[in-house]
């Protein structure tokens, strides 16, 4: 029988970026499911803190020179890998020079938010789909991590539905309280668009803003769940609103995080 296979997306990971608590989750997470059988992919932003020489990332070239469409704009995709020290775990770095080579993450120096932090989001999500087909490694389950990968489960909704690599993949999206104030310009919507998206499967991202990212992540996600248990009061207010129709769970970070996910990825792929 073929091993359950899990992509995770995340904004960052331990030891080589760690902003909030998605670093130590994504950490600890995909080692305790490969410890019980499950094929491992990790996949995050190669952001500028993230020191290359010192953690011995280098360009995989066979997955690099793909360009991502960012509105009006091509980029070029470059991906980098390194392994997790003590563990047999290898990240996947997903860069590109004009978004990813600055010395932070989403604030400058005077703490002001980047215009282009939903570019920076686009070019992410198609970027980790590509790798992935590029890799020909499909995923049972994509499991995102944080508000930057809230457009992959409408992705693969859409435009992936129907890929060899992806046809058969469950996603999850686990939210966190990493919220931000910024309106982002209404050009947003025309950015994210790609095959198969019209207007209306974009209503949840109107708001072009934090709440959009979140609430597209939601309305796709197969799953979703809570990480931690107090949250803004706009993302109560986006949990009640989709408490209806769409089933939110919480999975506290505790002792039994690994036993939680584990069932939860059993239950999604039908497996017993």
């Amino acid at each position: 029988m073929q091993k359950t296979r899990v992509l995770y997306v995340a904004s960052e990971i331990n030891p080589f970026l760690e902003t909030s608590q998605v670093a130590d989750f994504v950490r600890r997470l995909p080692q305790a499911m490969q410890e019980r059988g499950m094929e491992i992919r990790i996949l995050v932003p190669r952001f500028g803190l993230i020191n290359e020489r010192k953690n011995r990332l280098h360009e995989v070239v066979r997955l690099s020179g793909i360009n991502i469409t960012v509105g009006e704009e091509e980029k070029p995709l470059v991906i980098k890998v390194a392994s997790i020290p003590n563990a047999k775990l290898q990240v996947y770095f997903i860069d590109n020079e004009d978004y990813f080579h600055r010395k932070s993450v989403f604030l400058d120096k005077e703490d002001n938010f980047y215009e282009d932090n939903d570019e920076r989001a686009i070019f992410f999500c198609k970027g980790v789909l590509e790798t992935v087909k590029k890799l020909g490694w499909a995923p049972d389950i994509v499991h995102c991590n944080d508000w930057i990968t809230g457009l992959i489960p409408m992705y693969l909704k859409t435009t992936y539905k129907n890929d060899p690599v992806f046809k058969n993949s469950k996603s999850i999206f686990t939210i966190y309280n990493n919220y931000f104030e910024y309106k982002f310009d209404k050009n947003l919507l025309n950015k994210v668009k790609m095959v198969d998206i019209e207007d209306d499967m974009l209503t949840s991202m109107q708001s072009t803003d934090f709440d959009g990212f979140v609430k597209v992540g939601i309305e796709y996600a197969d799953a979703v769940i809570k990480a931690e248990e107090s949250y803004s009061e706009s993302l109560n207010k986006l949990f009640t609103e989709f408490e209806q129709d769409k089933k939110i769970d919480s999975i506290e970070a505790d002792e039994n995080l690994s036993d939680s996910y584990y069932n939860l990825y059993n239950e999604l792929v039908g497996v017993n």
